[in-house]
């Protein structure tokens, strides 16, 4: 990258990052609505986290890969341009479709599509805001995407619940059994998804390249070959820090993945006392479920902007930690909430956790790798994301195929199918990173110095 980049204003880092919005609302339909959505078409509780292998699977294979890509991208339309767009209508198809599936096989196999889509758009946008942002703007810049994250999110699961506020009935389904509501926020998300990002990159676009990097584009080799040699060499040469914050990773999306696939079975249990999917009590269940993921990402988007200045005082690495250990003494607690009203409460923890995930963790990142690599060391550090989740699926769930079965099936077996036991797994496993983190010296120190320069 330059030395010198010019510094941004407020309004000009919130518009090129308003393209997050769109982005992370696809991503709250999905948290929200897709075990629902295959309850609804007949699958089994116990199946629902490796029936949502996609996300995990095309985070592993396709971010790397376009990441590195990236890094080596030097057209008329930009370094990452191309991957946002490309990424933001295949994510359009996706949602506009969704809701429309007549199987559970048409179900998955449209989550694949999403997911890629989704993720082709992800870590070159992460990339971009690193390529764009002077040292000192960048951790301004990850946590306006932080913040934006709360706000979609808190659209995306508040909306089905505003819909029927506003007279439509929540039973009001279709013939496979999915409510309408699901099916206008997924159009709605359709919409957002595309227009966003190409506000955000009309807007706010890419610096020109000087020549010295396109001399170095240009002298890379091209290929998937060498794309995945180029992937290769970087996790050999992975900075100390990096390394360090693997730990951190496991138990946090592990955390994580386990809250968003089981919370509304386990509200359905407390407070409305159903584990049947197609029952009126559980439609008010997912309505709940909503409105308190809303609440805590409503709390993630303020928190975001509140944490600007901590992280300057006390650094990435301990405020992560602390906001970690809030969300999971939250989840401890909300599975032995039997009123919705008081399930609002453990939500501001999780709150602050959510707000903290989305970045603090990559300002720690972002100051232990070379610029020059910013894409491949993204599209890595997001494998550590995914493959926590791939074992989340592989060990809680399990699916018989008939000639085979896939998965150990501990959600089932150790956990009695009861979510609510997922729950208190998931709250142990982010104080766990809560305490991993603080481990990650080196990270915390540069960014410490970055942000007072």
């Amino acid at each position: 990258m330059s030395a010198a980049k010019p510094h941004l204003s407020l309004r000009r880092i919130l518009e090129m990052n308003l393209g997050f919005l769109g982005l992370q609302f696809s991503f709250g339909l999905q948290q929200g609505n897709m075990g629902p959505i295959y309850s609804y078409l007949g699958a089994d509780e116990s199946q629902l986290p490796i029936l949502q292998l996609a996300g995990p699977l095309t985070g592993l294979i396709i971010q790397p890969l376009i990441g590195a890509m990236s890094d080596k991208t030097g057209g008329r339309w930009g370094r990452r341009t191309p991957y946002f767009l490309f990424g933001a209508v295949l994510c359009c198809l996706g949602l506009f479709a969704m809701p429309l599936s007549a199987s559970l096989l048409m179900a998955v196999s449209l989550l694949w599509i999403l997911d890629a889509g989704n993720n082709i758009t992800m870590e070159p946008y992460r990339a971009y805001v690193s390529d764009r942002l002077a040292p000192d703007q960048r951790q301004a810049g990850f946590l306006t995407q932080s913040a934006f994250t709360g706000l979609a999110q808190c659209l995306a699961f508040a909306t089905p619940a505003l819909l029927v506020g506003l007279g439509m009935n929540q039973d009001w389904v279709d013939s496979h059994n999915i409510p309408y509501t699901t099916r206008i926020v997924f159009w709605v998300g359709a919409v957002l998804s595309l227009a966003t990002i190409v506000w955000s990159v009309v807007r706010v676009p890419e610096l020109p390249l000087t020549d010295a990097e396109r001399a170095h584009i240009a002298a890379q080799p091209k290929g998937i070959a060498a794309t995945l040699a180029e992937i290769g060499q970087a996790i050999r040469e992975m900075p100390l820090a990096m390394r360090k914050l693997g730990l951190m990773s496991l138990f946090q999306w592990f955390g994580m993945s386990g809250y968003w696939t089981y919370a509304v079975y386990s509200i359905g249990r407390t407070v409305y006392h159903t584990a049947e999917a197609n029952s009126s009590a559980f439609h008010s269940a997912v309505l709940t479920n909503g409105l308190v993921a809303a609440s805590y990402n409503l709390v993630a988007f303020i928190s975001a902007f509140a944490m600007v200045p901590l992280v300057r005082r006390a650094g990435p690495g301990p405020l992560h930690a602390a906001c970690l250990t809030a969300g999971g003494v939250g989840m401890l607690i909300l599975p032995h909430i039997g009123s919705a009203a008081l399930l609002f409460i453990p939500a501001i923890g999780i709150g602050l956790a959510w707000g903290s995930i989305m970045g603090n963790p990559y300002a720690i990142l972002t100051n232990s790798i070379p610029p020059a690599r910013t894409g491949v060391y993204m599209g890595i550090f997001n494998m550590m994301i995914v493959i926590p989740m791939l074992i989340f699926a592989i060990v809680m769930s399990q699916l018989d195929l008939g000639f085979a079965k896939l998965g150990f099936g501990v959600y089932g077996g150790l956990l009695g199918n009861d979510p609510r036991n997922m729950l208190s797994v998931c709250g142990v496993c982010l104080i766990l990173a809560a305490l991993s983190v603080l481990w990650v010296k080196e990270g915390r120190a540069a960014a410490i110095r970055e942000a007072a320069v």
